[in-house]
């Protein structure tokens, strides 16, 4: 006989006296509120249903743990507000158990009324035993802006290291690490679409966990969606298929939370290697392939030589909306990947190879806790530039360097060399999102320390070396920063004799601890091939006589240049803008209609340098660059700039009529922007153009009710406030 559900009551039996859920035990991790250092999980099964039209998940959450010491109260997972939690059970796995159970879910087809979570999965019974089933009190606190704590009362008699399963079912609705997208916000317009972003700390929003990347834990899944609607997930899938709609998962590595993903939607593939395809709506589906096909294969070969064998199996990428929040994201066996970077072709082979590098720096070996994202942002863009290096040449792999490098420093100038943001080891106060402190000095900052340690070596070889032992000996774990140069310095004891950790003015506490710009950078000068020609051109309009400038200039030819030398070129321009209006007048004759057919990276570049100088003329490429964009990346930052002087009601004017082709999240943090300071007058153009006719004449109190609409900004999940993981 089948056993009792246990999460239901047996028909006339009355409910067993539970225990008040007691308080939770003070947290290893500032950003969790989970009792994580009381157990060891040993598996996660999810069992999800996707209801697009009411853009809402359901599931049933299985944690297969082990207690680390005798009779825990209670259990504390990481939650939401935008979880609803319908149920919560116990059952006795066997003791003799070491390999997770096998389940299954069955769903039914939805009735009329609000549907169920999908049903319990039925749990094999061991042999000669009887099931120990029973349902769990349990309550939801508040803990933080971003999240909730769970507490789940367990039995009193549960002793150490005894396997048992907690299982729970839910709903989750308007989370933040949920984008549901209707069909309109596709390039297909054909279906609805679906994806999950957890990091940093979202996915508590899409099932209760241990949210903290210090945990690691294998899991399986099994998801149904509407018919036709393709299913992928950051796991292997299986190859047999139960029903129509119905997809099953298995990460057979440990991971933690952060890291499983869900996508969703008209999506079809394409191999391009041995090992790897590319997911992607059928129109983009052609150009995708032909821009990565055998690419893939190539760094992958380049990083096992360097790293040793990948470990993940397959490495996917599926390609996202323009909705997506962040460029990319290095979901294991699936990267998620913007569509929109799809335009510019050395933006996407380092976006690619930088996931890819997470493959080993992130992914097997994570950092412990959101204070040190460093050791997985800094050491994948040093194994990043070392597959660059060995695919496509010390030169480029300079130029990029040199690239980001200058944006570190103009983002230090806007911060302060005091930030305390600029340490590698950032200290993050209770209630603060460890999403704000994504940043550039946790990726350059971060590479240039490790590329500090690989001069010390003196070899890039031997220092491949190490961080190839590094990742054998911390693979499916998570570290602190103390594990990498205590393996350091044992693996080069020659260097712990000359105590290379404390050299005065480099010590190893120092790079982690001290404020401001790295202590040491990089030689850049093999790139000095590509480089130098934008310094030239950059000094030719900044310190030469006009006319000059631009005879000189027009000798120039710009469109035989990589994008990143173009991109640096206009960056050194936005840096000094604003600019005297005749050399920005120069600048356009020479270059507008040039940069206009170029991609999207450069092509915000100069529209940007246009809006910082309030050049008119140009000012319809801006508003036709906004209309045809729906990104992020592309958006944010030229509504940023239009607020910052006279071209608040240009911009106005353009959001009124775009935003109904924004994700709701994104048309929220672009009203964010555009409501500051819409109660101060501001100084009118002294020659306003017809583009600002509309707009000029909107009230404040007629901008404020299209900003705001039925909710205010701050009711909304701002992709300002979603992590910036790539």
């Amino acid at each position: 006989m089948a056993a009792q559900c246990c999460c239901r009551q047996a028909p006339g039996a009355e409910a067993a006296p539970v225990r008040p859920p007691p308080e939770p035990p003070p947290a290893l991790d500032v950003a969790s509120a989970s009792s994580a250092q009381l157990f060891r999980l040993r598996h996660l099964q999810l069992g999800l249903e996707l209801r697009p039209e009411a853009r809402e998940l359901a599931g049933c959450l299985v944690l297969e743990l082990c207690a680390l010491r005798p009779a825990p109260r209670a259990l504390v997972l990481d939650a939401h507000p935008a979880l609803r939690l319908h149920s919560a059970a116990f059952r006795r796995a066997p003791a003799a158990a070491e390999t997770p159970c096998a389940f299954a879910f069955s769903f039914s087809a939805p009735g009329p009324g609000p549907a169920p979570p999908p049903p319990l999965p039925a749990f094999p019974e061991a042999p000669g035993s009887e099931p120990i089933c029973c349902p769990l009190a349990f309550r939801v606190d508040p803990f933080t802006d971003y999240g909730s704590s769970l507490t789940v009362t367990l039995p009193p008699e549960l002793q150490a290291h005894q396997p048992f399963q907690v299982i729970l079912r839910y709903t989750s609705t308007d989370a933040p690490a949920i984008w549901w997208l209707d069909p309109e916000l596709t390039y297909g317009c054909a279906k609805p679409f679906v994806f999950t972003q957890g990091h940093s700390v979202c996915n508590r929003s899409f099932f209760p966990c241990f949210d903290t990347p210090a945990v690691k834990c294998t899991y399986s899944a099994v998801v149904k969606a509407p018919s036709g609607v393709q299913v992928l997930m950051s796991a292997t899938r299986s190859a047999y298929m139960e029903e129509e709609g119905v997809f099953h998962f298995h990460m057979e590595h440990p991971v933690p939370a952060y890291l499983v993903a869900l996508v969703a939607g008209d999506l079809k593939p394409a191999d391009i290697g041995p090992r790897s395809r590319v997911w992607a709506e059928p129109c983009l589906l052609p150009t995708a392939t032909s821009k990565l096909s055998g690419a893939v294969e190539q760094w992958l070969s380049a990083a096992e030589r360097l790293y040793g064998p990948y470990m993940w199996g397959r490495y996917d990428i599926v390609f996202l909306p323009p909705s997506f929040p962040i460029v990319a994201m290095e979901n294991p066996c699936l990267t998620f990947i913007i569509s929109s970077i799809l335009e510019s072709d050395e933006f996407l082979v380092i976006d690619v190879i930088h996931e890819v590098a997470h493959s080993w720096f992130g992914n097997a070996v994570t950092n412990a806790t959101w204070e040190e994202m460093w050791l997985s942002e800094g050491l994948a863009t040093y194994a990043q530039r070392r597959i660059t290096t060995e695919t496509y040449g010390a030169a480029f792999t300079c130029l990029e360097t040199a690239f980001r490098l200058d944006a570190l420093h103009r983002q230090m100038k806007l911060l302060g060399e005091d930030s305390p943001v600029s340490k590698l080891q950032v200290k993050l106060e209770p209630g603060v999102n460890p999403s704000h402190l994504m940043n550039l000095f946790t990726y350059e900052k971060g590479y240039c320390f490790v590329y500090y340690l690989s001069q010390l070596c003196g070899d890039p070889q031997r220092f491949d070396d190490f961080l190839r032992a590094y990742v054998e000996k911390y693979k499916f774990t998570s570290v602190v920063a103390q594990d990498l140069l205590d393996s350091f310095l044992s693996f080069f004891p020659e260097l712990k004799e000359q105590s290379v950790d404390c050299r005065a003015g480099l010590e190893f506490e120092r790079w982690l601890n001290a404020t401001g710009p790295p202590l040491a950078e990089p030689d850049l000068s093999q790139g000095s091939s590509l480089t130098r020609p934008v310094e030239a051109l950059f000094q030719l309009w900044t310190a030469e006589p006009l006319d000059q400038a631009a005879a000189s200039a027009s000798a120039i030819d710009i469109s035989k240049w990589r994008t990143f030398q173009t991109a640096l070129f206009l960056d050194r321009l936005l840096d000094g803008s604003p600019l005297p209006q005749e050399v920005v007048m120069s600048l356009s004759k020479c270059y507008s209609s040039l940069l206009d057919s170029m991609n999207a990276e450069i092509r915000i570049r100069w529209l940007q340098i246009v809006v910082r100088n309030d050049y008119y003329p140009d000012l319809h490429r801006v508003r036709r660059f906004l209309e045809s964009q729906m990104s992020r990346m592309y958006t944010i930052p030229l509504y940023e700039d239009l607020c910052t002087g006279a071209l608040k009601s240009f911009a106005l004017e353009v959001f009124y009529q775009t935003q109904g082709r924004l994700h709701p999240n994104l048309r929220r943090a672009i009203q964010q922007i555009l409501s500051q300071g819409l109660g101060s007058s501001t100084e009118p153009a002294s020659e306003p153009s017809t583009e600002l006719g509309k707009a000029e004449a909107d009230t404040d109190s007629d901008a404020q009710a299209l900003l705001l609409g039925d909710e205010a900004p701050s009711s909304a999940i701002s992709l300002r406030d979603v992590n910036v993981s790539a």
